[in-house]
């Protein structure tokens, strides 16, 4: 059972940054792909970015291509995703995930984070 908890959101405004964390407690944590969801209000949950187990491949929906960054650190069991330029639709909760198939963390991990809300204001 792989636990997973975030943390570093919080509000900014428009046009700031923020950078999420997601702490594993599983000690195979190097064996995970790791992806990052967010879910706005009213919304379904969608796909954010997601990183292969090695950090060696990435992966970004289209709009936050360019604007957010994954990366994973093995040696301390912990990914994160730097958001730069953010805009108020990125007001969401964000979920940490994880698998150990890179194809399905990015459509449907097995292991879910409680998520951190971020807030862009205008």
């Amino acid at each position: 059972q792989v636990q997973l908890v975030e943390s570093g959101g919080g509000l900014v405004q428009a046009g700031g940054s923020l950078r999420l964390s997601c702490a594993a407690s599983e000690r195979t944590f190097s064996r995970y792909a790791m992806g990052w969801f967010r879910q706005a209000p009213g919304k379904k949950r969608e796909f954010v970015a997601a990183v292969s187990w090695s950090g060696g491949s990435t992966y970004y929906a289209d709009s936050m291509k360019g604007r957010f960054t994954i990366s994973k650190d093995n040696a301390k069991n912990t990914v994160y995703l730097q958001m730069n330029n953010l805009k108020p639709e990125d007001t969401a909760v964000y979920y940490c995930a994880a698998d150990s198939s890179l194809p399905l963390v990015r459509i449907t991990p097995e292991y879910w984070g409680q998520g951190t809300q971020v807030t862009v204001s205008s």
